[in-house]
């Protein structure tokens, strides 16, 4: 138990401050404060030490060099219970601390600002704060570090209780080093933000929620928060149900990204991360519907997004089927009664998500990194058949394209009057996504479109869906025998696009 007899207290942050400090001293505590700190508690009637008294030091360089000294830094890092430590601190006429208050400068608050400066933003980067907080989680053995107003009050509480224990320093300690090295991986971060793929990468994740369980019932798992950001999962409201599994939480990721890509009122339906059912209809109850006869056998059991806010209607349908998650923008009252008799389906009310800029893969040594694959556009596209495309296919394969840049490769998605109808996902080869996909449609087929994450490397792909009545095929294009597969489309009297991107997905 370390009892705290001497504190110094330096914050940019005075929320809570006063009444903390204020319970510091009527325990006893003295106060070593600076700057502004200094300033506002003295402002408030409480009674402090300057440090350019302890220091003999008057604070220099507007204000970048006023705890940098011996008679502080020695207060804070010295081995109480090593003698020679004590001597040293004798010999000097320092006197030791047993609690640092200490946050940093908003560096994060400043470069979030886009108008920010150069200048503006480094005069930000906090050196002193850094060395006292880390100066003092090393020594946690003998001196408490807090760096959150979150623990003001426990803190109080010790300290008037007599001390604060080992457990607890040690707690601290390990929240102050995770405040630093968050605040060097912003640091860095801004520095290298023009550079796409940095020299280095650090991150700073907090725990933010324990899962059920991994892929499977035996693996552990949690989530964690990149600091300073926040995902839609983590700004989400969870309805109903119980805390969501590892796969719960990834595929209602793939299943959310791609229904807010999509224009008009959508549902989507996600299995294993793939999309097995997607719709676009006016009535959001019509688009579920149709969405799930894409492949009612892989929709269940699976996460379905809705780009609309959950209504009675469409819940109705929800609580007819098995799934595991519900995620869309509102949930209406009256549909959380509906759907409060399946108290299994987690239900959950998110914002949009963001658009990220990598996209990680961990590896055994490292990750590999890329930048995200944007949204699956038709700029590029280019008619290459001699039959051309009407308004209503060159519709159905706008949406198939979108369809097929969130499945596993190889994938080929066939498409028909706004709705996704056959999917073929994670094949090894192109025609055997294409296969899959026909599978899948069955007579729905016969007139629709579909598109292939990648080129056709022979016409046997165009050939099987031709061969299934889709009329019309994008693909990417880049194949040394694109021409076998033009002359493969122009010989069944389909429309071909070459769309000049690939959207490969492993």
């Amino acid at each position: 138990m370390t009892q705290v007899r001497r504190a110094l207290v330096s914050v940019a942050d005075r929320t809570g401050l006063i009444p903390f400090v204020s319970r510091l001293v009527t325990a006893g505590v003295e106060v070593v404060s600076s700057g502004g700190t200094a300033a506002a508690l003295t402002a408030a009637g409480i009674p402090v030490i300057a440090v350019s008294d302890v220091t003999g030091s008057p604070e220099m360089l507007s204000g970048r060099v006023k705890t940098l000294h011996p008679a502080i830094h020695g207060g804070i890092l010295a081995d109480v219970a090593d003698p020679t430590h004590v001597e040293d601190l004798a010999a000097h006429g320092i006197e030791p601390f047993q609690l640092v208050v200490v946050d940093l400068y908003p560096f994060e608050v400043t470069v979030a600002d886009p108008d920010v400066t150069e200048t503006g933003a480094i005069e930000q980067i906090d050196i002193g704060g850094v060395a006292l907080i880390r100066a003092a989680a090393k020594n946690h053995s003998h001196v408490a570090v807090v760096t959150s107003p979150d623990d003001y009050d426990p803190v109080a509480e010790a300290v008037e209780g007599g001390g604060i224990d080992a457990d607890t320093r040690r707690r601290l300690a390990v929240a102050a080093f995770a405040r630093t090295s968050a605040y060097d991986a912003a640091i860095l971060r801004w520095l290298q933000r023009h550079d796409p793929l940095p020299p280095s990468l650090v991150f700073a994740l907090d725990r933010v929620d324990a899962l059920r369980y991994g892929e499977n019932p035996h693996q552990d798992a949690a989530v964690y928060r990149e600091r300073g950001r926040t995902g839609w999962w983590d700004a989400a409201h969870l309805v109903q149900g119980r805390r969501l599994s590892f796969n719960n939480l990834v595929d209602a990721e793939a299943a959310w990204r791609l229904v807010n890509r999509l224009e008009g009122t959508a549902a989507v339906v996600v299995k294993h991360t793939n999309p097995c059912g997607v719709a676009l209809r006016p009535d959001r109850a019509d688009a579920f519907a149709a969405a799930w006869d894409c492949d009612p056998l892989s929709a269940f059991g699976g996460v379905v997004a809705l780009n609309t806010p959950l209504d009675v209607p469409t819940a109705t349908l929800l609580a007819e089927r098995f799934i595991a998650v519900v995620v869309a923008p509102a949930v209406d009252d009256a549909a959380v009664a509906v759907l409060a008799a399946k108290p299994n389906v987690r239900v959950l009310a998110a914002p949009p998500p963001h658009d990220l800029d990598l996209d990680l893969r961990r590896l055994e040594d490292g990750f590999a990194a890329q930048r995200r694959d944007p949204a699956a556009g038709r700029d590029d596209w280019e008619v290459r058949s001699a039959a051309r495309p009407d308004d209503g296919q060159m519709a159905d394969l706008g949406l198939a394209w979108k369809v097929v840049a969130a499945a596993a490769s190889n994938a080929v998605v066939i498409a028909a009057d706004g709705c996704a109808v056959g999917i073929g996902a994670g094949d090894q080869s192109r025609v055997g996504a294409a296969t899959r996909a026909v599978a899948k449609a069955g007579e729905r087929a016969r007139g629709a479109v579909a598109a292939g994450d990648a080129f056709f490397p022979f016409g046997d792909g165009v050939e099987a869906l031709a061969d299934a009545g889709v009329a019309a095929v994008v693909a990417p294009g880049g194949s040394r025998r694109d021409d076998e597969v033009i002359a493969a489309a122009d010989r069944r009297g389909i429309v071909l696009i070459l769309a000049g991107t690939r959207h490969f997905r492993h």
